[in-house]
């Protein structure tokens, strides 16, 4: 198992984050810091996924913008390189919501949109030559247990009224079974929109790609705030201990750490994520679990769990149930908790058999960024000059490549298909202030593990009517 990261900034080994930081067959020797104030174009706080697609973007189209990044460890730190490898066009906001409240064509265009955004991270990937293990095998929805069954069928529905069931199957627990053998598992939704990535080699290699477009990437320099321009004609600006960084335009993307901003700690609700890996398993132990297709895997269960089969071999299980801290703090420390990731364990064994005596070689984890209402925005005030993306809920790979084409379309002036997406300019509803943040999301995340647990031991679905279930609702 990997060790616990070093509390001081100047011993840190950043191998130890995750299996895909230390599998980016890189040393991940910072880059220099901040040395001073400089001016720029565009200033981007965060080197995950959403900074990197917006400067790539940027650069891509406009090759004279001077573009800096700002981040606070190195390229990949955060859930750019710690996600449980997929690439997926689903939504953080159900199907049947968005509709709800965006109405039919709105709610079509996003979610195509989504499944464009999964090939575009493939062909970016090829054209850059970008070893990111891009395989695109789909995605299984597991009805594990009877409970689940009505959630998979539901969510097919959806799609159909959307008229985006097109290549979305509903499968029976033989024909899942053809496909993975999971215990309990009575069907399946299958969804060919999906692959599965190293994340860190493509965060890595976005990282040198902007790079070679000319931008700059400064490490180890934390934005401790942001300015917005004022009617005096003054530019926004990126300010840290080291320097700050006068733009025409800053962007915040920095997702979860995004609510270490004074300014922003009320917008994003950071939830930690937790992840364990298996060993390579032997041809015999493959030969009990199938999974031939290597498709992403997750159940129908409210409180998350998602599985990818790397391309060495191992299972990656990853899930939540780590508990939310309060004051939305942020920190290395939270990125462990014994009792989720020996839950996970635990779990994976359930679900196959076949790990009996695996050995269980990693164990990681990271915060994820939830806003108020589950929608994410990618929004530009041109007055202000201030730009942002956030609030993924965990589907960050795919939606941070639309957000980042997004967010340069914005900044270039330029009316596309994707600015008039109902993501564009969306405004969150902030977070209750603490206590009744802490107090809400603690009772939501116990809620929700009853609910599920009960409908696995009655078998009957979720009613959507207890407190936890209409409080959690998106």
């Amino acid at each position: 198992m990997t060790s616990a990261p070093s509390a001081r900034p100047e011993e840190k080994d950043y191998r130890s984050y995750s299996f895909w930081l230390e599998t980016s067959r890189e040393e991940l020797l910072p880059r220099p810091s901040l040395g001073g104030s400089i001016e720029a174009d565009v200033a981007i706080l965060g080197a995950g996924f959403t900074g990197l697609w917006t400067a790539y973007y940027l650069l891509a189209r406009e090759p004279s913008m001077k573009v800096v990044v700002l981040e606070s460890e190195i390229a990949g730190f955060g859930a750019s390189g710690r996600n449980g490898a997929w690439c997926s066009s689903g939504f953080p906001v159900s199907p049947g919501e968005l509709q709800r409240r965006f109405g039919r064509e709105a709610a079509r265009e996003l979610l195509t949109e989504m499944r464009g955004a999964v090939e575009e991270v493939g062909r970016v990937a090829r054209a850059e030559e970008i070893d990111a293990q891009y395989f695109r095998g789909g995605l299984l929805r597991i009805a594990r247990g009877p409970s689940q069954l009505p959630g998979i069928r539901d969510a097919y529905e959806s799609l159909r009224g959307l008229g985006l069931e097109d290549g979305i199957r509903l499968l029976d627990a033989d024909e899942t079974a053809g496909r993975v053998r999971i215990t309990g598992a009575r069907g399946a939704l299958f969804n060919p929109h999906c692959a599965t990535i190293h994340p860190a080699r493509l965060a890595r290699g976005l990282a040198r790609a902007v790079e070679r477009l000319g931008g700059e990437i400064f490490e180890r320099s934390p934005v401790t705030d942001y300015e917005e321009g004022g009617e005096n004609g003054s530019g926004p600006r990126l300010v840290t201990d080291s320097g700050v960084v006068r733009a025409r335009t800053v962007v915040l993307a920095g997702e979860a750490y995004l609510a270490r901003l004074r300014k922003l700690r009320r917008q994003l609700l950071p939830i930690y994520s937790l992840i364990v890996l298996t060993e390579p398993l032997s041809e015999e132990r493959w030969a009990g679990v199938g999974w031939e297709g290597r498709e992403c895997v997750a159940s129908n269960r409210y409180t998350v769990d998602y599985l990818s089969r790397t391309e060495d071999g191992r299972i990656l299980f990853g899930g939540r149930g780590a508990p939310y801290h309060y004051g939305s703090r942020v920190s290395d420390e939270y990125d462990r908790h014994e009792p989720t990731h020996q839950m996970l364990r635990s779990t994976a064994r359930d679900w196959f058999p076949a790990l009996e005596g695996a050995r269980f070689t990693h164990a990681w984890g990271g915060p994820l960024a939830v806003p108020r209402d589950w929608m994410p925005t990618m929004s530009y005030d041109p007055s202000s000059g201030v730009a942002t993306a956030r609030g993924y809920t965990g589907q960050g790979v795919a939606t941070a490549n639309l957000s980042g084409r997004t967010l340069a379309d914005l900044i270039l002036e330029r009316q596309t298909d994707i600015t008039r997406l109902p993501t564009v300019g969306h405004e969150q509803r902030p977070w209750e202030p603490e206590p009744l943040r802490w107090l809400g999301a603690r009772y939501v995340q116990r809620g929700l593990m009853k609910v599920d647990d009960n409908a696995e031991r009655t078998g009957e679905p979720p009613t959507g009517k207890t407190l936890a279930e209409r409080l959690g609702r998106h």
